[in-house]
């Protein structure tokens, strides 16, 4: 059996019980009735957008579209990772560090599953390397996000705490250490919540689109599984390396905490 198609109208009722919900949202005053309408419409947006896109890429299946496509969704991922920091890294060095992690993190992991596991022909076919691609951004961006956010603003926090390790003779990195494991096990919480569940509480979004689309379940289990370990390997390397580089910018050459190079708190 096919997939069985969904209408506008079938979409326009979905939509409907979100406005249910904002409606919800502002008759409780909770102040979500504009977030939650605004994030509803960018992702009905984006998706379309997205979409027609991917259809282009289908159809040419060109290295250079494939290249471009991959290195706008880095750009925009970052973006957001520096965006969800209450207190960042300021200026192009607070986006360089979240953008460059998952650059590294990412990218290494997608070639190397293109190359070795999948082995798609050719290696860049859009169809594997977009939707894997696109995975491992959207789970290391929040994994590197929620850990840049952690060590920022506990070095915040914490800065006399901080300061009193380097007082008593400690290097930087030791000075910082428990908040560095701390914002790292932060950051990899999310992914390792999700593995844990996968099965038992929720059926993995990847491979409830494949069993939907008509692939046999033990064959969407097995790229299910595939998936979640790469998105690990990759949001553990991006969150360790963001951390590092974090870690290092918030000290100046002579091993001193430099809190003014933090941002002003954003009400995000």
């Amino acid at each position: 059996m096919g997939v069985i198609a969904l209408s506008y109208w079938d979409l326009g009722m979905a939509g409907l019980l979100v406005v249910a919900l904002a409606a919800l949202s502002l008759r409780w005053r909770l102040a979500l009735e504009r977030p939650l309408l605004v994030a509803a419409v960018r992702m009905a947006l984006q998706l379309t957008l997205v979409g027609l896109v991917l259809e282009v890429l289908f159809a040419f299946s060109s290295l250079h579209w494939v290249a471009l496509m991959a290195t706008v969704m880095v750009l925009v991922a970052g973006r957001e990772v520096f965006a969800r920091q209450r207190r960042g890294i300021r200026g192009w060095r607070g986006y360089a560090i979240g953008t460059g992690s998952m650059f590294v993190s990412s990218f290494a992991v997608a070639l190397l599953a293109l190359l070795a596991l999948i082995q798609a022909q050719p290696w860049y076919e859009p169809q594997y390397a977009i939707p894997l691609l696109g995975m491992l951004l959207g789970n290391t961006m929040n994994g590197v996000a929620l850990s840049l956010d952690r060590i920022t603003e506990g070095a915040w926090q914490q800065r006399h705490a901080i300061e009193a390790r380097l007082m008593l003779g400690e290097d930087w990195p030791a000075a910082i250490g428990p908040l560095r494991r701390e914002s790292v096990r932060a950051g990899m919480i999310p992914v390792i919540n999700a593995m844990t569940a996968a099965g038992v509480v929720s059926l993995p979004g990847m491979m409830t689109g494949q069993i939907l689309a008509g692939s046999p379940p033990g064959e969407a289990v097995r790229y299910q599984i595939l998936i979640f370990l790469l998105i690990a390997v990759g949001t553990g390397f991006g969150t360790v390396l963001a951390n590092r580089l974090a870690a290092r910018r918030l000290f100046d050459g002579r091993g001193r905490l430099r809190l003014d190079r933090l941002r002003r708190p954003s009400t995000r």
